[in-house]
């Protein structure tokens, strides 16, 4: 069973709307889910179902890039996270550092838009917590990652559906 058809069957007796915007904000499912979900199990159309899912998709962007910094602090507290957190900042620098000098906050957008497994309005958080971007400036990268995700997601749900309906006749 493949993991939006488990959170659709989780999520059962929540309207769909809602169910929509809980998938998208899922940092395992994101848009990639929930688009897909909205139009071919939930029968929404294009536009309510990109709105929900990019709605849903920026939901903990806001928490995420608020909080990201005062948690690390206090784990890091911790040796473990100490180490963790002092090897992924260093590791995450030494091999995305000059991408990010080079194009600068159109390189989060571009990361974010992607809409491929391991990139998404959550690593994109993360990414901007790593390199220190401010608030002010990632959340408007990190949101533009999302409308761009949203419209090629969008554009290959309504494709796949539409050989779909031309080969199965439906």
């Amino acid at each position: 069973m493949s993991v939006e058809n488990l959170l659709v069957e989780m999520l059962a007796s929540v309207p769909h709307w809602l169910s929509v915007m809980v998938i998208g904000a899922l940092p395992i499912s994101e848009l990639r889910g929930a688009i897909p979900v909205a139009m071919g199990i939930y029968g929404m159309g294009p536009l309510e179902a990109y709105f929900l899912s990019v709605l849903g998709n920026l939901i903990p962007v806001v928490p995420l890039l608020l909080f990201l910094e005062p948690v690390s602090k206090n784990l890091r507290r911790y040796r473990i996270f100490d180490i963790f957190f002092t090897w992924l900042f260093s590791r995450t620098r030494r091999n995305h550092s000059e991408n990010f000098e080079k194009y600068g906050l159109l390189a989060l957008t571009l990361f974010v838009a992607v809409p491929l497994p391991v990139t998404g309005a959550w690593t994109g958080c993360a990414a901007a917590f790593v390199f220190g971007i401010r608030f002010k400036h990632s959340f408007p990268a990190i949101a533009a990652g999302v409308m761009i995700a949203g419209i090629i997601v969008t554009a290959v749900t309504m494709t796949g559906m539409g050989l779909a309906d031309l080969i199965f006749g439906s």
